[in-house]
């Protein structure tokens, strides 16, 4: 069989792709100096990473020339080797789910249930702390309640 021959050539492409010229083009510069920081900055992103060529528009001897140049900016201290970008997070110790999940294990307080006692009204709302080193349970008066009067 003869192999299939394209019926599109290169220049019947329905999309009309604009070639990117480049900043150094535009301005006619002929060096790339590493001490014009502002336009250095042109050819960097907003973490201060170099663009790739098909970004800026350079051709290869420009963009190695714009990468040299930023490499000896950064080396002098004349720009930076990265950008902090703040991130959005809540105040220290908020999960963001609410109370779903319930107190932490060494918040916890378990209620004793107390069926059949004498004074069952006085010890239902009797509480057991849990939390303690000796692991034995010890019972705590309900707060708000004073035992004068």
């Amino acid at each position: 069989m003869a192999p299939r021959q394209r019926t599109r050539s290169k220049d019947q492409n329905p999309k009309k792709v604009k070639k990117k010229v480049s900043v150094l083009t535009q301005e006619r510069v002929e060096y790339v100096d590493y001490k014009d920081v502002n336009l250095l900055q042109r050819f960097m992103s907003d973490r201060s990473k170099i663009r790739a060529r098909r970004v800026s528009g350079n051709d290869t001897q420009q963009q190695r020339e714009v990468a040299v140049a930023i490499k000896n900016a950064r080396e002098m201290a004349l720009l930076p080797y990265t950008k902090r970008v703040a991130t959005q997070r809540g105040p220290k110790g908020e999960r963001g789910d609410g109370d779903r999940r319930g107190p932490r294990d060494s918040e916890r307080v378990e209620e004793v249930d107390v069926a059949g006692a004498a004074d069952g009204a006085d010890l239902e709302a009797t509480q057991v702390d849990t939390t303690e080193d000796t692991g034995e349970a010890t019972e705590e008066p309900p707060t708000g309640e004073s035992e004068e009067g």
